[in-house]
């Protein structure tokens, strides 16, 4: 297991411009070769670096296991044909929301979705992610995909989730779940790094205790 502490472009929410599991990692196509491989090293799965609306916040329009990739509406044709070739299940919500990243907190176990996204949104997220969904909050809010991470090995959540989320999120994603922060007291640990059950990247705000709290949680100790 390996941990990159980095920031992209002096920015520490390195949750913000990509999303990752055990099978592919999504970048925001801003990088080098040299340095996606760096990335490649550390979470020891391929990247592919593209963008999103137009964009490179990865990390806010999507979300995706080793099974699947849930997109927002606002995906453009050559994006989705690009995406399509990873062999994933690829599915696009009509839902008017679009940060689909910060609504659906998944591994390849489970996935935990915001209340604002209707029963039809759900069934589709299961169909494509391949697993069982439940709603929920984290600290009492629905952005929920900002407020944690979860890998097929861990689950680290904002600092206030309470008890009762705590458990039925470890109910559905099947993984140890415990409260942190990153980047120096940031609660939104979703923004703040990209992780799957082989490796870290972190922003480089983050203090050892954080650091020490994410490895404990996440199972790479």
């Amino acid at each position: 297991m390996k941990i990159l502490q980095t920031n992209f472009f002096g920015d520490p929410n390195i949750g913000l411009f990509g999303k990752c599991s055990d099978s592919i990692c999504l970048l925001g196509n801003f990088f080098s070769e040299k340095y996606n491989k760096r990335i490649e090293d550390v979470l020891k799965t391929d990247v592919l670096p593209l963008t999103i609306a137009n964009t490179y916040l990865i990390g806010i329009f999507c979300c995706l296991n080793s099974k699947g990739i849930v997109l927002p509406k606002i995906v453009e044709s050559w994006e989705l044909k690009k995406i399509k070739e990873t062999g994933l299940n690829v599915e696009i919500l009509k839902t008017k929301f679009t940060a689909l990243g910060n609504l659906i907190l998944c591994n390849d176990k489970g996935a935990i979705i915001s209340k604002i996204l209707k029963k039809t949104d759900k069934k589709r997220i299961e169909d494509c992610l391949g697993v069982e969904a439940a709603y929920s909050t984290i600290a009492s809010m629905s952005n929920i995909g900002s407020c944690g991470v979860a890998t097929n090995s861990g689950c680290l959540v904002h600092r206030d989730a309470n008890d009762s989320e705590i458990k039925k999120i470890q109910d559905i994603v099947k993984v140890n779940v415990d409260v942190g922060t990153a980047n120096f007291g940031s609660p939104f640990v979703g923004s703040c790094l990209l992780a799957n059950s082989k490796g870290a990247v972190i922003g480089r705000s983050s203090t050892g205790p954080e650091v020490n709290r994410m490895m404990e949680t996440l199972g790479y100790l």
